[in-house]
């Protein structure tokens, strides 16, 4: 295992520190976990084609590419907050 030093700003340390004593882990331990977890982008566009070929054999054949972007748009709008919070 190689170490490695990132500078970060001191709110964020401590962020990462409370986050990771929230769920019993040490702050490198917390770390691996999430950027593990965070698909690249081309792990998404993989992930992506899958649910489409998926989709397309078993759910809808005439799945287009608009309803891709459609559900694109649609999952980006509810991952900002733009629609799906309670007023």
């Amino acid at each position: 295992m190689a170490d490695t030093t990132i500078k970060i700003s001191e709110p964020i340390r401590d962020r990462l520190r409370m986050l990771a004593e929230e769920r019993g882990m040490s702050t490198r331990a917390y770390v691996e976990r999430v950027v593990a977890a965070t698909p690249t982008e081309v792990e998404r566009a993989e992930r992506t084609a899958r649910a489409v070929a998926y989709v397309r054999a078993h759910l809808r054949e005439d799945f287009t590419e608009d309803d891709v972007r459609e559900a694109q748009e649609w999952r980006a709008a509810i991952a900002s907050g733009r629609v799906g919070t309670r007023r």
